[in-house]
């Protein structure tokens, strides 16, 4: 071996100035916690960089993973400056505290809260800058700043005279920024509310676009790593002989992570990698398995837990009751774009090239692995292909950064697919048992929820369980259930099968809302009642969640004849501050195979800063859904992952694609995020439609067309 490393992977877990002729403004909005230990202020800095030339820069502190946040964020600058969209363009901004998310209090991208957190300080700095710009123009003009308005980049005089931002750049840096501004009503945007074309489009459309795995620099090694093939597993012994004989292999390193093959070009080190001769001791999970994990979720959904919410008597007397359970697998998040990261450890510094949704926890992180102050790391963060909360998992940096460490060279370390579908970073497995219980006259008066899963909470590293032992994200969706439902109690009971979870795209929402929508449908036909009028009557209290309801049916003629065979779903669900109703149309063939016809989606966000982009999540919601409701399954034998790329793990193809309609529901309400809530609603309408096709209900993910065969 060449280097052997055997520390712990648990260890390692304003002002305006004058620059270039033209105005940068940076400036600090009260009320956010800022990410730094032992302090809790809220600190988002909004960053607005006007030219002489009249070209506008915002810098973005969030990652671009295809969610549109470089066009989001711009656009909530823009209104408030009234600046011409033409003149605007993006720039990712380093990772630093004064771009925290406002909602998480460090700089991170997840959640769908790039617009939810910046709605209102990004449009502070724009009408702080427009203030500036005006009070210079009066100034130029030996007039008052009530005398003077704003249009695309312009200030203009009520005399008509007019001077345009860039020429009022250097006078406006000289003025203090306003402490507070005034923002525009709703009925008086321009740019929020309309379709807008994204800012990062010319740039992947031409090449330009820089993603992890874009990166060069001069000296650079390529990495490729060979882990436990076992979660949990360390290595006994390497001969790594046959590996050093190819060509380019220029070193073999072990780490915490597994044993690392360094050479000239990806090739090279993969060959090397595959040619390594490693025995590995399997430990505690050598005999993992799916059918035993199902055993130990079910189990513990069996049993019971820690109380997550209770109210009225479950167990009152009624005239119907019904029971079902409900499991969902381990996922893979299937990126396209395979992890990766760039690191150069520096006597001083540390330079990070990577697609990350965690900047800022990655400079406390690589800190530590490097043995320096979080502000010496140097986070540069490329475009991401495909995020999905996989990439807010530090194990690809950490791994690069203590590569680079042994090595006194910048590595690039790369994930093959299969190194990706094998990395154990999984949305939770996860079983509920519901009861539900209907009076006499088919109201639905008691529901009870049990859920069993390991806990993201816990695995992250980022939070711990509360004193009452429910991690939050493994009941969401289940415990915020909206129905009318006045005996109702939510446990949870954590069950550690062995394997790492995280953060996946609408995280517990993504397998309870396919549980709850699918019971709360049981329940309607116990009821002998439409599924939709029965959630209809159980939602009074909810307008916003009726309302999609309502637009989803009515877009889809709910209750109008289909062609022969076809049949349709409906679910309903509230994640990250949206609301989303799906409407799928489905047949089920003789062979028990699903086809998708048309999915119709309804959506409430609050106000949208750009619709086309709230249409264009919603479909990619689609897809992902359907890829992971019809084939997406992890599963375990002998404590080895059976998947490894997408013959095996497969993803929706081109042919299978619906036609998806996106209505959007009119709002005043603050806006909600987007980037996940198309997703939960997606799963239980397309399974509620096979119902309806085959009189068979789907209980477990994915979807098993053998069950589904029929003369």
């Amino acid at each position: 071996m060449s280097a052997i490393y055997n520390a712990s992977r648990r260890d390692f877990l304003k002002t305006s100035v004058l620059a270039g002729g033209g105005l940068i403004l940076g400036f600090t909005l009260p009320g956010a916690a800022r990410f730094a230990e032992a302090a809790s202020v809220f600190s988002p800095n909004a960053y607005i960089r006007i030219a002489s030339n009249g070209r506008i820069t915002v810098v973005c502190g969030l990652s671009e993973m295809g969610q549109g946040v470089h066009t989001a964020i711009p656009m909530l600058v823009a209104e408030e400056l009234d600046a011409d969209w033409s003149s605007i363009e993006v720039k990712q901004a380093p990772a630093d505290p004064a771009f925290n998310n406002p909602i998480f209090g460090m700089q991170a991208t997840g959640g769908s809260t790039s617009v939810r957190g910046h709605w209102e300080p990004m449009r502070k700095a724009g009408a702080a800058a427009r203030a500036m710009l005006v009070a210079a123009a009066a100034g130029k003009w030996k007039s008052k700043p009530s005398d003077c308005r704003t249009e695309k980049g312009m200030v203009v005089h009520k005399s008509g005279k007019k001077l345009s931002y860039g020429r009022l750049a250097h006078a406006a840096a000289k003025l203090a920024v306003p402490a507070e501004v005034k923002l525009k009503n709703a009925k008086d945007f321009r740019i929020l509310g309309t379709s807008m074309k994204r800012l990062d489009t010319p740039a992947k459309v031409n090449g330009t676009a820089k993603f992890g795995l874009d990166v060069r620099l001069p000296g650079m090694l390529t990495a490729v790593m060979a882990r436990p093939p076992v979660p949990g597993g360390k290595v006994v012994s390497v001969d790594d002989a046959k590996a050093k004989a190819i060509p380019g292999v220029r070193q073999v390193v072990q780490i915490p992570g597994g044993v690392a093959v360094l050479a000239e070009g990806f090739w090279a080190a993969k060959q090397g990698r595959d040619a390594l001769e490693i025995k590995w001791d399997d430990g505690p999970n050598a005999a993992l398995s799916s059918e035993g994990v199902s055993r130990m979720l079910t189990e513990g959904a069996g049993k019971g837990g820690a109380v997550g919410r209770s109210a009225g008597d479950v167990g009152l007397s009624v005239a119907k009751r019904l029971q079902a359970v409900y499991e969902a697998p381990y996922l893979a998040h299937a990126c396209m774009e395979p992890m990766n990261a760039t690191v150069w450890v520096k006597p001083d510094e540390i330079e990070v090239w990577a697609g990350t949704q965690s900047q800022g926890p990655s400079q406390g992180i690589l800190g530590k692995v490097g043995g320096i102050a979080p502000g010496k790391v140097k986070v540069h963060t490329m475009y991401l292909g495909g995020g999905f909360g996989r990439r807010f998992a530090p194990d690809f940096t950490v791994d690069a950064t203590l590569l680079s460490k042994i090595s006194g060279k910048p590595v690039q370390l790369v994930y093959t697919r299969e190194d990706d579908m094998k990395a154990y970073f999984y949305r939770p497995a996860s079983v509920t048992r519901f009861v539900g219980g209907l009076d006499s006259r088919g109201k639905a008066v008691s529901l009870s929820a049990s859920v069993a899963s390991p806990s993201i909470m816990e695995a992250s590293g980022f939070m711990k369980l509360p004193p009452d032992g429910v991690d939050q994200m493994a009941v969401e969706g289940i415990k915020d259930c909206p129905y009318d439902i006045p005996n109702l109690r939510v446990e949870y009971a954590r069950r550690e099968p062995g394997v790492q979870v995280w953060f996946w795209r609408s995280v517990g929402h993504s397998q309870n809302l396919f549980f709850l929508e699918s019971f709360v449908d049981e329940m309607a036909v116990a009821a002998a009642m439409d599924p939709y009028e029965f959630r209809r009557e159980l939602l009074s209290k909810q307008p916003r969640y009726k309302g999609v309801l309502e637009l989803a049916a009515q877009k889809a003629e709910w209750g109008k004849p289909l062609p022969a065979g076809v049949h349709r779903g409906i679910a309903v669900a509230q994640s990250f501050g949206s609301y989303v109703a799906e409407v799928a149309e489905v047949s089920v063939g003789k062979d028990g195979k699903v086809k998708v016809h048309r999915i119709v989606g309804a959506v409430d966000c609050g106000m949208t800063v750009n619709p086309e982009i709230v249409r264009r999540q919603v479909e990619s919601a689609v897809v992902y859904g359907l890829s992971a409701a019809l084939y997406g399954r992890i599963s375990f034998k002998d404590g080895r992952v059976e998947q490894s790329n997408f013959h095996d793990y497969p993803v929706l193809r081109i042919d299978e694609m619906p036609r998806v309609e996106v209505h959007i529901a009119a709002s005043t309400e603050l806006p909600g995020g987007m980037g996940e809530p198309g997703l939960p609603p997606l799963a239980p309408a397309l399974t509620n439609a096979i119902f309806a096709a085959t009189g068979k209900r789907v209980r477990k993910l994915p979807i098993d067309s053998d069950q589904l065969k029929h003369a």
